[in-house]
């Protein structure tokens, strides 16, 4: 199938998530229309969709299990009491490190970027309000790290990557950990530096952090330390538990932990429909991931990077970045990445971990676009107009930046 022909479908799903249709129908449509268009029936057109979606299957199994820990840690008031234990403890002369490294910290424990933000913002405001730190300012902090936690996070696009590679997941989050830990210093020390002059300020009514009846830090922490120790359980002693099991299981440790059980229906409840969403978008990123993976848009990108000196190695952050471009989010970039590229990147002799932890990593530059929820999330949760919001948009790709090509220097480093 021509690459033509997928580059129009994925044209046309990227136009109609932009003109604000369901994400899902757009992506579907523009895996119908990039086949046909690309020289194929409208029989294979479909076969070739469904082959997509039940790529991805065993990672919406997956996902959804996830939800169980996720739902724990926001409904019991685990990740605010984790947030606001870090923030009170690095105190006001830290600001900007400790409100990066609790959403950084909520991210990698298994939170949603997104949710990560949300719960960490308040408690920034509150310090905002006193300390006269610029909305903005806090927020694209709250960004920088939240992006740092997605990349060594068992969240979706992690989990998706770790699948199409057939890598295990544990080893795709630990090897992003050096450019976290990178993207966290420059977001904190370096990027923060180059903000706008005028900016918004918080207000007093913008303030309001809730922290009576919250779980200690010990109970708080126990669900992701236990998952964390179930899935470091291959790397360490040969004894493999799948995420399908490790994350669920840590979910209940941690409400069993807090002696929050009468909250278990509620927490259920909220990480599935937190996942549920997630996974009806990969059933639509499944679509055009099948179409990509067949057409000849793999063979156009490797002989655009052929005269490079890495040019096989960029394949993989650089499918991230336009994937993530093309749709926004950090997920749905990783799906559609890994599955249509995995098999190019191994061929060119790129470790299953290495090639999932370059994507995911890569996910994170352009997936803050404004056709995209995060966008739009991060801004109402601060109170930050839309215009400001837009200023952001350099940093935080910055940020992304810093972190793809961390993952890729790691990798030659550990790959020389």
């Amino acid at each position: 199938m021509s690459a033509l022909g997928a580059l129009i479908g994925l044209l046309l799903a990227i136009v109609l998530i932009i003109k604000k249709v369901s994400p899902v129908y757009s992506l579907i449509l523009g895996a119908l229309v990039g086949g046909i268009a690309g020289g194929i029936t409208l029989p294979d057109t479909v076969a070739l969709m469904v082959s997509g979606v039940k790529d991805v299957t065993p990672a919406i199994l997956r996902i959804l299990t996830a939800g169980v820990l996720s739902g724990v840690l926001v409904k019991t008031g685990a990740a605010a009491s984790i947030s606001n234990t870090l923030v009170r403890k690095l105190g006001e002369r830290h600001v900007y490190l400790a409100v990066a490294l609790a959403t950084m910290l909520l991210t990698a424990i298994g939170v949603f970027i997104d949710v990560a933000v949300i719960t960490v913002a308040p408690i920034a405001l509150t310090l905002g309000y006193k300390l006269s730190i610029p909305k903005s300012s806090l927020l694209l902090i709250m960004i920088g790290g939240g992006k740092c936690g997605n990349i060594i996070s068992p969240n979706p696009n992690t989990i998706i990557a770790a699948e199409n590679f057939n890598a295990a997941l544990p080893s795709v989050m630990a090897v992003n950990l050096i450019p976290a830990i990178v993207g966290l210093l420059f977001t904190v020390y370096i990027i923060s530096r180059f903000m706008p002059k005028k900016q918004e300020y918080v207000t007093l009514a913008e303030t309001e952090n809730k922290e009576t009846g919250l779980p200690s830090f010990a109970a708080s922490i126990a669900g992701p330390a236990i998952t964390i120790l179930l899935l470091a359980m291959r790397p360490l002693f040969g004894i493999e538990i799948d995420p399908l099991i490790a994350l669920p299981a840590g979910g209940l440790a941690g409400i069993l932990a807090m002696r929050k059980l009468s909250l278990l229906k509620e927490s259920l409840a909220y990480g599935l429909e937190k996942m549920s969403v997630v996974a009806v978008l990969l059933i639509g990123t499944g679509t055009i991931a099948g179409i990509i993976k067949a057409s000849s848009i793999k063979d156009v990108m490797l002989g655009m990077l052929a005269d490079t000196q890495m040019g096989e190695t960029l394949i993989a952050p650089i499918s991230g970045v336009l994937m993530s471009a093309a749709t926004a989010s950090t997920t749905a970039g990783a799906t559609i990445a890994s599955s249509s590229f995995a098999e190019t990147i191994l061929a060119a002799g790129i470790s299953a971990v290495w090639g999932a932890a370059m994507i995911n990593s890569g996910a994170t530059v352009l997936d803050h676009l404004p056709h995209g929820s995060f966008f739009h999330a991060t801004a109402g949760v601060t109170n930050v107009k839309i215009n400001d919001r837009l200023k952001l948009i350099p940093y935080e790709t910055a940020i992304g930046l810093v972190l793809a090509a961390g993952s890729v220097i790691s990798y030659l480093i550990f790959n020389s």
